[in-house]
C-alpha cells in the first residue's frame, strides 16, 4: 500500500543565527515553533537537535561586556532532554526579549498539556529533587 505523508510545516515564531561581532555569519541556526525549539548547525555536515518546549525547566541569560557591546547574549535552556540537557542559544540578538518570549511559551505549553515542572523532577515522596548521596548509583536504572 502506497501512503503519502502529509508534511505540515510548523509556523516559526522566532528564529536567529549564532552571531560573530553581532553579525549572523555562522552556520548555527535556531528556530522556535509553537511546541519545539530546533537547533541546526553545520554546512557540509548538518546536525539538527530539537527540544520540546514544555520540557524546558529553566532559562539563564548571560551577557559578557563584549556581548553587550555587540547587542547579543547567550540564553541557556536547562531541560529534561537526555541528549541535550543544557542547550545554549549563543550570541543571539535581543536575548532578554527571547528569554521572556520562551518563558511565556513554556508556560503556555505546560498549561496546554496539563503538566508542571514538578512532574519532571521526582516522585513527590521526598520533595522534587531528592537524591541520596551516600547510596551510590541508582541500581534501578540498570
Amino acid at each position: 500500500m502506497n501512503k503519502k505523508l502529509a508534511l505540515v510545516k510548523a509556523e516559526i515564531l522566532w528564529k536567529d543565527r549564532k552571531r560573530y561581532l553581532g553579525l549572523p555569519i555562522s552556520f548555527t541556526r535556531y528556530e522556535v515553533s509553537e511546541d519545539r525549539l530546533i537547533l541546526r548547525k553545520g554546512f557540509f555536515k548538518t546536525e539538527t537537535d530539537e527540544i520540546l518546549i514544555y520540557r524546558i525547566m529553566d532559562l539563564r541569560l548571560v551577557r559578557t561586556l563584549g556581548q553587550k557591546i555587540f547587542g547579543v547574549g547567550t540564553v541557556t535552556l536547562i531541560s529534561t532532554d537526555k541528549s541535550n540537557p543544557a542547550l545554549e542559544l549563543k550570541n543571539i540578538k535581543r536575548p532578554d526579549d527571547v528569554r521572556r518570549f520562551l518563558s511565556k511559551l513554556i508556560e503556555q505549553q505546560r498549561a496546554a498539556r496539563g503538566t508542571s515542572s514538578s512532574e519532571f523532577l521526582g516522585d513527590g515522596h521526598h520533595g522534587p529533587c531528592h537524591h541520596d548521596l551516600d547510596s551510590g548509583p541508582d541500581e534501578s536504572l540498570n
